[in-house]
């Protein structure tokens, strides 16, 4: 049986991999492997179970309805523009110094494709302006998009917590020093191979429409700002910190919501239109991978293929450091998208971190972060196809230049998280 379960694993990453849809094959997997085992309810059970997760829905609902408001109040517009104004001040730091404005950026508007349209469109053409190669351009923003594995509505971070039993800044703290080390290292490598390929100066200025927009946009600091607000709330009253009481995601979100309404007096009910209808797309797309990925690997323990992973781990502690560093990430750099990947691997392989001698919030931010990394060389992923589409290159352009520092990336990443 646990043969079978193995070849349907197998099969489950082709199809992930050729892009057929994602939640589709997580559940019919997951599925199938119940029958199997002769428990094909149990596994439509996990489903149900899954749906209503209050520690997951509550947090990834209410920060994707907070990242549309500030799309909709254009806050995220004067921040990107506030950042991007200091960035120009700095010529010698250009590369990395965007690398990091979008990993801060990313933080406060978690999406990564989002994040690199907002961006994208302003930093890109900076670069270009100042001389720095199109594809080095787009890869800077596609780089710094890992930024998101820092925020509280992040898929994984919630996801671990829940698994962890412990609070999301909390699971954030653990891998905090190690994601901002990876994006400094993709940054740092980004620089210097730019430098060594003489891409960083030279090309020819571009003087379209997008430069000179730019230009003549007068930020709003107020509004700059407001993006910034719930994470420096959440941050304040964290366990590790705590000069104010202590915040959830949700009270940070809303506050931050309200807060735009006030700075902006954007009408009210287009804010509560578009961060209700954030919220659907957000449990429709999150959470249906989440969804999915428990009926999958609810699947995976039912045919017993969980059990035997565990007890192929248990004699060799580096078998799990690989598979969970370099797992998530293959499948990140081939099918555009790691939550697939890391989903599966956290909610089959993470709870028993303990049996070979790790904490869940270690091995699963682990996952995490490399499934992030994978996914930030991927000509697939839908920021790099954006990026490559502001920067008129094509998407593998953009990941191959990312690929040397996303790769160091992952193995530091893997001796400092386990």
């Amino acid at each position: 049986m646990v043969y079978l379960g193995a070849i349907i694993i197998l099969l489950t990453g082709v199809a992930v991999v050729k892009r057929y849809e994602v939640r589709m094959v997580l559940f019919l997997s997951g599925l199938l492997m119940a029958a199997l085992a002769g428990k094909p309810l149990e596994a439509i059970d996990a489903f149900a179970k899954a749906m209503v997760n209050p520690g997951l829905v509550t947090v990834i609902l209410t920060v994707m309805g907070f990242a549309y408001v500030m799309k909709l109040t254009q806050c995220d517009a004067h921040l990107v523009q506030m950042l991007a104004g200091l960035l120009r001040q700095c010529r010698p730091v250009l590369i990395p110094g965007a690398v990091m404005v979008t990993f801060v950026i990313n933080i406060a508007l978690p999406s990564a494709a989002g994040c690199a349209a907002a961006v994208g469109a302003i930093l890109i053409p900076t670069l270009m302006s100042a001389g720095v190669h199109p594809a080095v351009a787009g890869a800077a923003i596609f780089a710094g998009t890992i930024g998101s594995v820092l925020s509280p509505g992040a898929t994984h971070n919630p996801f671990v917590a829940k698994l962890a039993n412990m609070d999301v800044l909390s699971v954030i703290a653990v891998h905090s020093k190690t994601t901002i080390s990876a994006a400094i290292i993709g940054a740092l490598v980004l620089a210097a191979l730019a430098y060594l390929r003489k891409e960083d100066r030279g090309w020819q200025k571009n003087t379209g429409d997008s430069v000179v927009e730019q230009a003549v946009f007068k930020i709003n600091f107020l509004k700059a700002i407001v993006p910034l607000v719930p994470l420096v709330m959440l941050l304040l009253g964290s366990k590790q910190v705590h000069l104010i009481p202590e915040i959830s995601v949700p009270q940070a979100m809303i506050s931050g919501t309200l807060l735009a309404y006030l700075v902006t007096r954007q009408s009210p009910q287009e804010i509560s239109k578009a961060f209700f209808e954030a919220m659907g797309s957000a449990y429709a797309g999150v959470m249906g991978i989440i969804i999915a990925a428990a009926t999958f690997t609810t699947g995976m323990q039912l045919i017993g293929l969980t059990d035997a992973l565990i007890e192929a781990m248990k004699n060799s502690q580096s078998i799990v450091k690989l598979a969970a560093t370099f797992g998530p990430f293959l499948i990140a750099v081939l099918c555009g998208s790691g939550d697939a990947a890391t989903l599966a691997f956290n909610g089959a392989i993470t709870p028993h971190a303990q049996h070979f001698g790790l904490e869940i919030a270690q091995l699963g931010s682990l996952a995490q972060l490399t499934g992030a990394l994978g996914r930030t060389m991927s000509p697939l992923a839908g920021a790099a196809i954006i990026c490559a589409q502001l920067s008129g290159v094509s998407p593998m352009e953009i990941a191959k230049r990312n690929a040397p520092g996303m790769l160091i990336a992952a193995i530091v990443s893997m001796f400092m998280l386990l």
